[in-house]
């Protein structure tokens, strides 16, 4: 405190202010001393006074337990006191109620005839007193004595009636909730006071189920549970209503199922929007009562879907349930409905079937149709037999071809089962398509091989049937017209990505179609050249070289067929044209080949080779004529005949050698046979000359014209037969 000269002023000053500050210090000190010195005082004395009372509590307890044991035989006598007791403890409960329990009968007379009044409301609340009356005097007896059966049986025999009238009620409840649909409608108000009643016996319930916790006492018939009742009785109805939908069976109705599944569409699509729009302004918010209803009628539908795919069904009848099921069902004619949005979410819906099922019913219905299409066919050709042996000719289209029904009804049948197919998804749509296709393909072959038999039994009498030639020109045009129906099929119902499926078996069926088409018209010319066989026996004859009208008639008669087989479609009318040229020319040359005549001199070659030539110009011209408007080259066919005649034409024998060596390199098929018939024909060739010919020819190489279709292949040129030798 002293640290510089001038603060030694202030030492008298310091010492003061220490010397207070010690004699506040002593003076605190003395009183905490003194109180604590105190409070001990006060302790000391109530710990003397409680030992005090401690011993006096100890000695009233010895005096009491004194007392009380010279008291126990009195207290066992006081049993009828106890007795007492419990019995006015009843007693006082009973006269609580008293009013109640005189007037249960009058109450119950009275809830009756409300009940049958229909006012439900008044009757469950007097229903409500009465049950209130009962609980509470059972609760009162099971308080005082719960091991006293006895009047517990009494109280409930009492106020059995009520148990009845519980029933009768709940009975009246559950009918307005099975019509409750109907009821919305009408008297909306009658719905909702059963809702209120269910509510009140539900808190009921809770309130009772609470006690139990409590006391372990719970009136008999709790808890009622009516909501709960409530639910499962509007799922009965749902199903009931599903299933009832059914007016026919299979027998009464070839349609039964369709018209099902049209009314459960229609009574589901109806009663969800009376449900969303009435129903649910009836029924408190957490009881949720369109989710439930929507729920009900999509599991009792679903168990209704599995019920009928479990049963026995035709082929149109598992499309009629796979299109409701797949695509009616969430369409907008029925959950897709706008008017049910946006509380229905049709994507949130299970499917109606597992998709186990509907791979088994897919699996069937294939099954099935396959079936049904080989039947289809097979009957459909047996109809068209039995056309082609009518006396009348075969229908024409509209641009006058001959045709059958036979495309139009296999094509129309496939047509409408890919129709039905496409109503069920993309992927069925396709099977039925590559299954048509492939029924197509075996049934071409039937047909081929009937077009066959067709074909022998006319042989067997030329006669019979009277309108072979047109019904054989309807079969030629219905290829063409199942060839055009199989490409307009795939075009409609295949996807572009599938075609390289198909690529082998529609080349296949192009194929049998095409055989079918070229053994027809191949019929059609022998029919065509039997009648030109005795006019073909004419030719290079006597006769013939004489001024016979042979060629004429053969002009003449191809001709007039071939009115009839103007009635063929392209390509086939064609190919016609072009064969029945090619057979008249091959006919001719063979006449020429069998050596019939033999000419004896230069005038009579010359005259027989003027006059084939001729012959050759009425061929062109009449094939010209045929094939007007088909650009085919006419032509060359003709051309060898004339060739030939040059052959037989020429005068200087010198010169013969390079005549048939032009003819050689011009048509290199010529055998040495044709050459050897030939120069027999032309008839002033020796044997040695012929021999030099023939060999000098075969040395010589040949050099084809590539656009050249062999022709003197398909000639043979006869041998000299026995009787020809003994001659």
């Amino acid at each position: 405190m002293l640290q510089r000269p001038d603060q030694l002023d202030k030492v008298e000053q310091y010492r003061r202010r220490e010397a207070r500050k010690k004699a506040s210090v002593e003076a605190r000190l003395k009183a905490a001393i003194q109180s604590q010195l105190d409070g001990v005082r006060t302790g000391l004395s109530q710990l003397h006074n409680a030992l005090n009372d401690v011993k006096d509590i100890q000695q009233s307890l010895i005096d009491v337990n004194k007392d009380w044991r010279q008291s126990i035989n009195t207290i066992e006598n006081l049993k009828d006191v106890k007795d007492a007791v419990v019995q006015h403890s009843q007693l006082a409960a009973a006269v609580e109620n008293l009013k109640n329990i005189f007037s249960v009968p009058e109450i119950v007379r009275e809830t009756q005839d409300l009940i049958e009044r229909g006012e439900l409301l008044q009757a469950h609340r007097k229903l409500m007193d009465l049950e209130c009356s009962r609980d509470n005097l059972m609760y009162e007896q099971y308080r005082m004595d719960s091991k006293n059966t006895h009047d517990m049986n009494l109280i409930h025999a009492y106020f059995g009636d009520m148990q009845k009238l519980s029933e009768e009620l709940a009975k009246q409840l559950w009918m307005v909730v099975q019509r409750s649909l109907v009821t919305v409608r009408r008297d909306p108000t009658l719905l909702v006071s059963v809702v209120r009643i269910i509510e009140r016996e539900e808190k009921i319930d809770r309130r009772m189920l609470d006690r139990k916790k409590q006391t372990g006492f719970i009136p008999p018939g709790r808890p009622k549970k009516w909501k709960e009742k409530m639910f499962n009785i509007l799922g009965r109805t749902v199903s009931i209503r599903i299933e009832g939908t059914q007016a026919d069976t299979r027998e009464s109705d070839k349609m039964w199922l369709v018209r099902h599944l049209e009314i459960i569409r229609k009574y589901v699509l109806d009663d969800l929007l009376v449900a969303k729009t009435l129903l649910d302004q009836c029924f408190p918010p957490h009881y949720d009562i369109f989710n439930k209803l929507l729920n009900m009628y999509h599991q009792a539908l679903s168990t209704r879907m599995q019920e009928l795919a479990a049963e026995d069904l035709e082929a149109n009848e598992i499309v009629s349930l796979l299109t409701w099921v797949l695509n009616t069902y969430k369409s907008t004619e029925m959950m897709g409905n706008s008017e049910l949005s946006p509380e229905v979410d049709v994507n949130s819906l299970n499917p109606l079937i597992s998709q186990n099922v509907v791979d088994q019913l897919l699996s069937k219905y294939m099954s099935t149709l396959t079936s049904n299409i080989i039947g289809w066919l097979r009957k459909a050709l047996e109809t068209d037999k039995k056309d082609w042996i009518k006396e009348t000719e075969p229908e024409a289209d509209q641009d006058g071809y001959y045709q059958t029904t036979l495309p139009a009804i296999v094509f129309q049948m496939f047509e409408q089962n890919l129709q039905v197919a496409a109503q069920i998804n993309e992927d069925l749509k396709t099977k039925v398509l590559l299954l048509c296709l492939q029924q197509m393909n075996s049934f071409l072959t039937r047909y081929k091989d009937e077009a066959q038999l067709y074909k022998e039994e006319h042989l067997k009498n030329r006669q019979y049937p009277q309108c072979y030639v047109q019904y054989m020109i309807a079969v030629i045009n219905n290829c063409q017209t199942f060839k055009e129906s199989i490409i307009s099929l795939k075009r409609k119902y295949l996807k572009i990505e599938m075609e390289d499926t198909l690529s082998s078996s529609h080349t296949s069926m192009d194929a049998t179609l095409d055989i079918i088409a070229k053994e027809g018209c191949s019929s059609l010319l022998d029919e065509v050249f039997m009648d030109l066989e005795p006019h073909l026996n004419e030719l290079m004859t006597k006769k013939w070289l004489m001024g016979s009208n042979a060629v004429g008639t053969i002009c003449v008669t191809v001709e007039d067929y071939f009115n009839d087989f103007a009635k063929i479609k392209k390509p086939y009318k064609k190919t016609m044209t072009i064969e029945a040229h090619r057979r008249v020319v091959v006919e001719y040359i063979r006449a020429i080949m069998l050596k019939r005549i033999s000419f004896k001199n230069a005038e009579e070659r010359k005259e027989g080779a003027e006059r084939m030539i001729k012959e050759a110009e009425q061929f062109r011209f009449l094939f010209k004529k045929l094939a007007a408007g088909s650009g085919e080259d006419t032509e060359g066919l003709c051309d060898i005949i004339e060739a030939i005649a040059e052959v037989i034409k020429l005068t200087d024998p010198s010169l013969l050698y390079l005549e048939v060596s032009t003819l050689v390199s011009k048509y290199p098929d010529i055998r040495d046979d044709h050459i050897a018939a030939l120069l027999t024909v032309r008839g002033d060739a020796s044997k040695d000359m012929k021999q030099t010919i023939i060999e000098t020819l075969d040395q010589g190489p040949s050099q084809p014209n590539p656009n050249y279709v062999p022709i003197f292949k398909e000639i043979t040129v006869p041998t000299l037969t026995v009787p020809k030798l003994l001659k």
